[in-house]
């Protein structure tokens, strides 16, 4: 179902966004732009009939002179509802990359630790069923399967926070109509119209498909209901998981039979999932690259991909850590390396790093052939060095006095493919 009309509408598609159980307080994200500010205000009617207490956000990339000034007027409009508003900076570009992409990835890190402190669970964006349609356009360019085509999910997780979109399935055509009509403006990014951007230009055919009858609410049907389709693909990825998948000391080792039994669509999620949990950078690789892994894998051939190692072998198909890419990592002792795994013990000496075995690290261990384990594998655990010196390597010796521990555990891979 669209929503259009009335605050009396939007608000219902809100509460019912968050029922069974809204939570007591709710952040949410205003950029000052007419999707956010429309939030803003709709939360705020809840608000006094009884919903949640909220908290305002307000990110200033610094990329535009206007932002400040910007977040002043949303800081206004907070008081003025009395709301809480706190304006975030973020000074960490760099000018190399997709601007976009890591704005928008700054964006999610610095409010989910501004959540976390705020002691907030939840936080509602202000995406839209526009938002909705111009993903599903720039996925469909990219030749995307159904996990991109599903496109935007109602909630996301990030960094432990819920955040929510409560308006997907509403226009911003209707959303700044009822701006209109409370005499609240809002602000244009002059980004919004700038064609170098894929979004912008997705907008644009928007508009020159709108006689053929493909709208954005239309568009944005059909991405929901391939998200409906996803999690169904998911929960099946999910039970062949259980069934076919050992975690074997950080690798993951899948049923060579058991995986060419699947059907396509099911086993390339349950690959996606593997390749996911190991790496940790929280999306897969593109549709193409995982039709190669596929045939790669039909075929016997191991092959690299999102800084994996696949080795398909008739004893199992063994996913691990590409050593290459960790090869360059190191930090202190106490802290997490790769985003997975803790190395525990006596104190270490001062100075004492972990970073990979490595070719040479794996020489100098006499105890290799004992711990199961192949030397790709190995070349890509976590070790102590002290500069060149290998102090220990837990995987090969886990009879030592240092063990490593994953803190992304089995229990945590099997619910990954659920919570897509």
């Amino acid at each position: 179902m669209s929503v259009s009309g009335d605050a009396s509408a939007f608000l219902a598609q809100i509460q019912a966004h968050f029922a069974p159980q809204a939570p007591e307080i709710l952040g949410v994200a205003v950029s000052g732009g007419s999707d956010s500010l429309a939030l803003l205000v709709l939360l705020a009617d809840w608000r006094r009939a009884g919903g949640p207490d909220l908290c305002a956000v307000t990110v200033d990339h610094g990329l535009r002179p206007e932002a400040a000034d910007e977040a002043a007027r949303v800081a206004r409009i907070c008081a003025d509802l009395g709301l809480p508003h706190d304006v975030l900076k973020w000074t960490g570009w760099d000018g190399r990359g997709n601007l976009q992409d890591r704005a928008r990835r700054a964006r999610y890190e610095l409010m989910a630790e501004w959540a976390q402190a705020k002691g907030l669970t939840h936080v509602a964006l202000g995406h839209t069923a526009d938002d909705q349609a111009e993903t599903f356009l720039m996925r469909l360019a990219r030749e995307a399967g159904v996990d991109g085509l599903a496109a935007m999910a109602p909630c996301r997780v990030t960094a432990g926070i819920v955040f929510c979109r409560p308006l997907l399935v509403v226009t911003r055509a209707a959303l700044r109509a009822e701006l209109r009509a409370r005499n609240v403006g809002w602000s244009d990014d002059p980004s919004n119209e700038d064609t170098a951007y894929e979004r912008v230009r997705a907008r644009a055919v928007l508009a020159e498909l709108a006689p053929l009858g493909i709208t954005q609410e239309g568009l944005s049907r059909v991405a929901r209901r391939l998200g409906d389709v996803r999690e169904t693909l998911y929960t099946y990825a999910s039970q062949a998981a259980r069934d076919l998948v050992e975690v074997q000391t950080g690798d993951l080792v899948i049923n060579p039979a058991g995986l060419a039994a699947l059907p396509p669509e099911v086993a390339r999620r349950l690959l996606l999932g593997a390749l996911d949990w190991i790496s940790g950078a929280g999306y897969g690789p593109r549709g193409r690259a995982m039709d190669d892994l596929m045939q790669a894998i039909g075929e016997g051939r191991d092959m690299t991909l999102h800084g994996c190692l696949i080795c398909p072998r008739k004893s199992g198909v063994r996913i691990t850590r590409e050593w290459k890419a960790v090869e360059g990592l190191r930090v202190p002792s106490a802290e997490v390396w790769d985003g997975r795994w803790r190395i525990e013990g006596p104190d270490c000496p001062p100075g004492t790093e972990i970073a990979a075995l490595g070719p040479e690290g794996l020489t100098a261990c006499d105890e290799r052939a004992q711990c199961g384990l192949p030397a790709a594998s190995l070349m890509a655990s976590p070790a102590l060095w002290q500069g060149a010196d290998l102090l220990a390597a837990p995987l090969v010796q886990p009879g030592g006095p240092w063990h490593a521990r994953l803190i992304r555990d089995e229990e945590a891979y099997l619910a990954s493919y659920l919570s897509h």
